[in-house]
C-alpha cells in the first residue's frame, strides 16, 4: 500500500484538486492507495468542507499544533499560516518515494501523481 498525501488549504484551487481526487479515486485505490488529504483547519470545518463537497477519502486536521504536520514537512508558509502546495507518496515501509511542490496558484496534477505510483509498483 502507498500512501498519497495531500496538503491543502481552502481555495479554489484546492477546492478544484480535492473534486479531481474525488471522481478519480477509483484509480488510486487499484495501486492499493491510500488517499489523505491535511489541512491546517479545524477538524468541524473539514468535515463541514468534507460534507459540502461529497468527499470520499480522509482529510486530517493540523489545527493544533498549528501547521506542525506541514511544518515536519517543511512546507508551511509561516506567513500565510497554511502549507505549501505539495503532494508526496510514501511507500508501505513509510519511506518517502515521491514528491512535488508547486506555486500557491498552480494546481497539482492527478495523472503527476497517479504516475508516481505506476512507477512505484513497478
Amino acid at each position: 500500500m502507498a500512501l498519497v498525501f495531500y496538503p491543502f488549504a481552502f481555495s479554489g484551487v484546492c477546492s478544484g484538486e480535492m473534486h479531481g481526487l474525488r471522481t478519480r479515486l477509483d484509480e488510486f485505490l487499484t495501486f492499493d492507495t491510500e488517499v489523505l488529504a491535511i489541512s491546517c483547519d479545524p477538524v468541524y470545518a473539514l468535515r463541514a468542507f468534507s460534507d459540502a463537497d461529497g468527499l470520499n477519502f480522509e482529510l486530517l486536521s493540523d489545527f493544533w499544533p498549528h501547521g506542525e504536520v506541514a511544518r515536519a514537512y517543511g512546507v508551511f508558509d509561516e506567513c500565510g499560516g497554511s502549507p505549501e502546495r505539495s503532494s508526496y507518496v510514501i511507500d508501505k515501509a513509510g519511506r518517502l518515494t515521491w514528491a512535488v511542490h508547486h506555486p500557491k496558484p498552480a494546481a497539482r496534477s492527478a495523472d503527476d501523481l497517479l504516475a508516481a505510483l505506476r512507477a512505484a509498483a513497478e
